[in-house]
């Protein structure tokens, strides 16, 4: 043809030849122009599983996608000139049987996977949909040199380059969640959740423990969660993380309704991938209404891969992620995309068949050096499986849903939106970028409380204080102790002194019992130890050591009581020295309540309590010994026994008791401070109110000190007040007896005087005079009472015999002789 236009000028050109002419280069423009036909292409299939019903039936809208992609791919000139990439296509989801599966089901997979292995033409690359038909797709494809590309697979097991060497995914893997989930846990302060799970998908990783994440509940279950739920219940879980399928999810959330487990205490953690109406739909294996799921549902949490790019950016198809929701919104005739499964996973088939197109674009030349050719692919041909997966790891462009990037796992590298159910629809409040760890938060979150709820119930530590009402009540009684009586010298007032200051002392300990952390510093607690434990032993030395020295020695003189009191005052003192020296008392804080103690607390209190224990016992057994002894030194002895029995007996409860109660501090406090008051005051009221109420009684409290000597201490025994009268009479009767025997002594002699005098004048007398004696002869002596008026000396009381020795009186008190009575009157 270019000769033509070079001929001679000489050449005439006829209206024929013209004819001819342009009807060669109209054919030449159309062959240059006109498209090759499909027919010269080679064909590569792809061999693909779209789950188009179940719990995920991503194959509704992702097989539309896929095709649409593949519809641009081969209509490029510039990707794949000499080939045309054909998709064969099953559903995953039609179980054996011909009915509906739940889920993916991996037995029909591998039929289907049996069908695209053994049935031509030969697939070059394997495209399956959800994690159960991926993960046994995978582990079977390298058995036969095939590349897996997955468009909708979120397992975590999927990124086991071991197990599964040629698989990649363009939908990221559920473990990206997880450094999304850990930010916002940081973001806001939770350390602890709970997860449940429907199949073998978990929510463990490295990130999640290294960031100090506890996940104290896991909970799984197959086809009930019903008990799954109410074990979360039951233990508490407050941040729970959900993985599982859309018709699953319906389940739990009917039985969490049923539990309760939602509102402001618990927010819930779900897969993003649902559609955004998915508890809306009506359910027949769940029996809660739609109000009931919705109101169960409000406030949870969503982390989703984004799988939509959100800048309006033209990538490598020459579309922006807004023209291809259109293009397939076209495609899909309009059906509303929350019907529509699998819309949201999409752009993710639609850049699984872009990824796979520029891999194989990219192997033609490597292999063409070779001299191979991707035609050439069998399921033995391992160097064209190289170059593809070689294409394919380093694969990077702009696709609809962002920027596709496969990590050395064959995971897609993305972002993560966080989207929040607010008012029944779906709200986003942040995006994170996982590799620069870069959380946009938008500010718009929403909680049914006043905030994010605590990841646990709440528990406050607080120190464990003396209730201040007991406190104040004790310390009330306390004031209106007091006692005196010095007053009483035949029962030993100075020891009665010492009975006082001793219950004084201990009712005194009874505040620092009650004192501590809500009163003083910590760093004086040990101070207020010490007060206790001083003034209880001394108090308890003084105030019993004086009673238990009354009832021992008895008849001993009063200097000798006052040293025994002493010395038992002073092994007390010596050994609280000791005590203080070798193993100071310090603070203990055993559970949140603070407690005096030493190294060896149970060692000084075991000395203590064995030494004081011996004297309450054997104050005991001297008491009942000497109960009816009276004494003239000391006769107030069976009050003070009286007073031992209450101390021991209430000493001897108290003291184990007291241990037992340590960690109930109010218990303690009132079981030990009751202890010692009504010791104390039991104590004082059997020892001295009787005292007091002889005094009263008697008329004698104005001259008490002229009446010291004379009057003795008494009690309300009446046998005493008996007694005591008649040694009173019996002295009175032993001074007159005394002087009647000296009257009879002299009145004897006087007659025998005058008996002799009689005998020596009778034989000079006469007969008259022996007859008629003068009556003033019978006369006492000068100086002697007339015997005929002598009954005036004695005592009114004694005036006459009758009176003074009636018939069962026994006169043998006091050395009383009953032979010398009757000498008075003969």
């Amino acid at each position: 043809m270019p000769g033509m236009w070079r001929s001679p000028p000489r050449v005439t050109r006829t209206a024929r030849g013209q004819a001819v002419f342009l009807l060669r280069a109209s054919l030449i423009v159309l062959l240059l122009l006109w498209p090759r036909p499909s027919a010269g292409k080679k064909k590569l299939y792809i061999g693909a599983l779209f789950p188009m019903s179940g719990g995920w039936p991503g194959g509704q809208a992702c097989m539309p996608s896929a095709q649409m992609a593949l519809d641009l791919v081969n209509n490029r000139s510039d990707i794949l000139p000499d080939y045309e990439l054909e998709l064969i296509h099953y559903d995953s989801m039609v179980s054996a049987c011909g009915g509906e599966s739940e889920e993916c089901d991996p037995g029909e997979a591998t039929k289907l996977l049996y069908d695209l292995l053994y049935t031509e033409p030969i697939k070059i690359v394997l495209m399956p949909g959800c994690s159960g038909v991926s993960t046994l797709v995978a582990e079977a494809a390298r058995m036969w040199n095939l590349i897996v590309l997955s468009y909708g697979s979120s397992s975590p097991a999927l990124s086991n380059r071991q197990r599964f060497p040629t698989f990649f995914r363009t939908h990221p893997s559920a473990t990206l969640h997880n450094p999304t989930r850990v930010r916002l846990f940081q973001k806001w302060k939770w350390t602890r959740i709970a997860t449940i799970q429907q199949t073998t998908e978990v929510f463990t990783s490295q990130r999640t423990k290294e960031a100090g994440i506890e996940i104290s509940v896991r909970q799984s279950f197959l086809t009930d969660p019903a008990v799954a739920v109410k074990n979360l219940k039951r233990q508490d879980a407050r941040i729970i993380v959900g993985l599982f399928y859309e018709t699953e999810a319906r389940k739990v959330f009917c039985e969490v309704f049923k539990e309760k487990l939602y509102g402001k205490k618990v927010v819930w953690f779900l897969i993003g991938w649902y559609a955004d109406n998915w508890f809306k739909i009506k359910d027949p294996a769940i029996d809660c209404t739609v109000e009931n799921m919705t109101e169960a549902v409000e406030g949870h949490v969503t982390t989703e891969i984004v799988m939509l790019n959100p800048e309006t950016v033209r990538g490598v198809s020459n579309m922006t992620s807004q023209e291809f929701i259109a293009a397939l919104m076209s495609r899909l005739g309009g059906k509303n995309p929350e019907d529509t499964g699998g819309f949201q996973e999409a752009p993710l088939a639609y850049d699984a068949v872009w990824a796979l197109a520029l891999a194989l674009n990219k192997t033609v030349a490597p292999l063409k050096a070779k001299g191979r050719r991707l035609e050439d692919f069998n399921y033995n041909n391992h160097d064209i499986t190289s170059e593809i997966y070689r294409a394919l790891n380093t694969s990077s462009f702009e696709g609809v849903s962002g920027q596709v990037v496969f990590d050395a796992q064959g995971s897609r590298m993305a972002m993560t939106l966080i989207e929040q159910l607010q008012g029944g629809s779906y709200k986003k409040i942040s995006y994170y970028d996982s590799s620069q760890k870069n959380l946009s938060w938008f500010g718009n979150d929403v909680w049914i409380g006043a905030g994010p709820p605590a990841d646990r119930t709440v528990v406050i530590e607080e120190y464990r204080y003396l209730s201040q009402k007991l406190f104040a009540a004790l310390s009330v009684s306390l004031a209106s102790a007091s006692c005196s009586a010095s007053y009483i010298q035949n029962s030993q007032p100075y020891l009665n002194n010492m009975t006082a200051v001793g219950c004084m002392m201990a009712l005194a300990a009874v505040f620092p019992l009650g004192i501590d952390g809500h009163h003083v510093h910590r760093s004086q607690f040990p101070v207020v130890c010490q007060f206790r434990l001083w003034l209880l032993g001394l108090g308890f030395s003084l105030a019993y050591g004086s009673m238990f020295t009354k009832i021992w020695w008895q008849h001993l003189e009063p200097w000798k009581l006052y040293a025994t009191v002493g010395v038992l005052l002073a092994i007390d003192f010596l050994s609280l020295v000791i005590w203080q020296i070798v193993d100071p008392l310090h603070i203990t804080v055993e559970p949140l309540l603070e407690h005096c103690s030493s190294e060896k607390m149970n060692t000084w209190l075991g000395v203590v309590y064995g030494y004081k224990g011996l004297l309450l016992l054997l104050g005991i057994f001297l008491a009942y010994e000497t109960k009816s002894v009276s004494t003239e030194k000391i006769n107030d002895h069976r009050a003070v026994g009286m007073a031992i029995y209450n101390v021991a007996v209430l000493c001897l409860i108290t003291a184990p008791v007291t241990m037992i109660l340590t960690s109930q501090q109010d218990a303690s406090f009132a079981f030990a401070a009751l202890a010692v008051v009504f010791s104390a005051y039991i104590t004082l009221v059997v020892l001295f109110v009787p005292k007091m109420r002889r005094l009263i009684t008697r008329g004698e409290w104005q001259s008490e000190q002229q009446d010291t000597l004379k009057t003795g201490s008494s009690t309300n025994n009446n046998d005493e007040e008996k007694s005591r009268q008649l040694e009173r009479e019996n002295r009175e009767l032993q001074k007159i007896i005394q002087e009647k025997e000296e009257r009879v002594s002299a009145l004897r002699n006087q007659l025998a005087e005058r008996q002799a005098l009689r005998n020596r004048r009778r034989p000079s007398s006469g007969q008259n005079q022996n007859h008629n004696p003068d009556p003033k002869s019978l006369l006492p002596p000068p100086g002697y009472p007339n015997p005929t008026t002598d009954n005036h000396s004695l005592p009114p009381s004694f005036s006459n015999s009758s009176n003074l020795y009636p018939a069962d009186s026994k006169m043998t008190r006091n050395h009383c002789q009953n032979s010398q009575i009757p000498l008075l009157y003969k």
